[in-house]
């Protein structure tokens, strides 16, 4: 490429080691050649990791003090810095990258979520307060997007609305890397252990997964990892009688994320029926089936079509612990049949669900926004 194209990641709200911004598109944007820095809000301070910089403008107070300092902190370290592409992975940072859109840089906004969708979903606002800022944040969101480069989208719906707004639109989905939790031993494991991976929330599931490991048959655990974001959530949930059946692991890293998924029999991922979840591809999923494990999943038609047309888990309604205990019973119970599905799994997203093929397309996108 010769002289390297200077690229920066930029979120106000990630951690500096999120496998979508971090171990999947800076690596590999930065294995192909590009000189990537990656600006976080975490206030752990700067370092260089896998050949990316990372700069640190402080962890904020709170989400006003995210929301209004945190992107002028950006802007002012950008402004130190000679970048030549900004891709921007919050919404929040939006106006952000209208101002380096003026100054002549080019801009990629990365759609992780379907925005005002997700607003219609937060039920600590009332119903106006919702239809009013989802409506707000589309009309928002459309106008500024048509005025950069271009949009990357985190599944084919979020990838569908925005090819109305900006015609240079591509989805990269956010599959597992294959190779980072792929196992050749099945489901063979000793133990009886199921679990979950991810936020603990009550629009997550968490109390119905844990009310179903009161009903769970068999003498099994629910490996769960992860952080509670709301404490009275976790003073009830840690109250009820099948949380002496769970081994909270808290938050825990990649390589601990392996050696849940090579330690379980099966996993969990039992959302429950917001409108913003309904046309997700949650990640958790995928690497369930990159490690060989059976998936037990929400009962929404494109989950259901995914593990139905993979055959590779089994949907229940998620609202309903007693359906969800009869899933974890079924996989203990028939190891064949569970077998089965995590190989189907496996080879599912060996073939199509991982991310040397959206690599491909994040490639392709950013080799035509340097060339234009």
């Amino acid at each position: 490429m010769g002289t390297p194209t200077r690229v920066a990641h930029l979120t106000s709200v990630h951690p500096r080691g999120d496998a979508r911004i971090f171990l999947k598109q800076c690596k590999s944007l930065a294995g192909a050649g590009y000189d990537v820095s990656l600006l976080v809000a975490d206030g752990l301070g700067a370092e260089r990791r896998a050949g990316i910089e990372i700069i640190d403008v402080g962890r904020p107070r709170g989400r006003l003090q995210r929301m209004l300092k945190v992107p002028r902190k950006i802007f002012a370290e950008l402004m130190q810095r000679d970048f030549e592409l900004l891709h921007l992975h919050d919404p929040e940072l939006i106006p952000l990258g209208l101002k380096f859109k003026r100054l002549g840089k080019k801009v990629i906004f990365d759609a992780h979520e379907d925005l005002p969708r997700q607003i219609l979903g937060k039920h600590y606002l009332n119903r106006p307060a919702r239809l009013l800022l989802s409506k707000a944040s589309g009309w928002y969101e459309a106008w500024a997007c048509r005025k950069f480069d271009a949009i990357v989208a985190a599944t084919p719906h979020i990838r569908q609305k925005f090819e109305k707004i900006n015609r240079a639109t591509v989805d990269v989905n956010n599959y597992p890397v294959f190779a980072e939790l792929a196992t050749d031993n099945g489901i063979d494991r000793g133990n009886l252990s199921v679990c979950y991976l991810g936020g603990l929330a009550e629009i997550r599931g968490i109390d119905e997964m844990v009310r179903a490991m009161e009903l769970v048959e068999r003498d099994a655990v629910l490996l769960l990892a992860g952080a509670f974001d709301d404490s009275d959530i976790e003073a009830r949930v840690t109250a009820r009688p099948g949380w002496r059946r769970v081994n909270f692991l808290g938050w825990i890293d990649r390589d601990g994320v392996r050696d849940v998924l090579h330690s379980s029999r099966a996993g969990l991922v039992t959302l429950h029926p917001l409108v913003n979840y309904l046309d997700s591809l949650p990640v958790k999923m995928f690497e369930y089936m990159a490690a060989g494990l059976p998936v037990i999943a929400s009962n929404f038609p494109l989950w259901q079509k995914i593990l139905d047309e993979n055959e590779c888990g089994i949907c229940v309604d998620p609202l309903d612990p007693r359906e969800i205990a009869a899933a974890i019973d079924r996989l203990l119970d028939n190891p064949d049949e569970s077998r089965r599905m995590g190989e189907n799994g496996r080879r599912a997203v060996r073939e199509k669900y991982n991310w040397s093929i959206e690599e491909k397309k994040l490639l392709a996108l950013y080799e035509d926004i340097r060339s234009a």
